[in-house]
């Protein structure tokens, strides 16, 4: 199964404080044990919300909002695409993750929805255009 691990901002997150070079230096570490164990497909850091957008969509209408955004303990800092055999494997794998970030913070763990998750609704025809996408998105491995 494939999860997407989520890494909550901070206020210091949100305030563009960078990591110290210990903190990247046991990310990277955390990170080459990921690719080890074949569980690492993506992940990245996430600049704050003050260089972002969001886009508002109502019916036909969009809306954009420009950051930065509040609430800071729902926003996101960075993330991980994990494939794990189940959902245990992958609380454990963040159990060993050094602290993100140098104060209290949560990670965030939700299963990817596969092809079957949908049922009938995924036709045939959707299943194959779907296949078809797929392998035009490039691979950075």
């Amino acid at each position: 199964m494939r999860v997407m691990v989520m890494v909550k901002a901070t206020k210091d997150s949100e305030a563009g404080v960078m990591p110290s070079e210990q903190l990247l230096a046991d990310m990277g570490r955390y990170n080459e044990e990921l690719v080890k164990a074949g569980v690492l497909l993506a992940g990245e850091g996430l600049q704050p919300t003050s260089k972002g957008a969001r886009v508002r969509f109502s019916g036909t209408s969009r809306t954009v909002l420009d950051g930065p955004f509040t609430e800071t303990k729902e926003l996101v800092a960075g993330f991980w695409l994990w494939q794990v055999r189940s959902m245990e494997e992958a609380v454990e794998w963040v159990r060993r993750c050094p602290n993100p970030h140098p104060q209290d913070c949560e990670i965030e763990i939700r299963p990817v929805f596969e092809a079957d998750d949908f049922g009938e609704a995924l036709t045939p025809e959707l299943r194959d255009q779907e296949q078809r996408i797929r392998a035009q998105v490039p691979s950075k491995t």
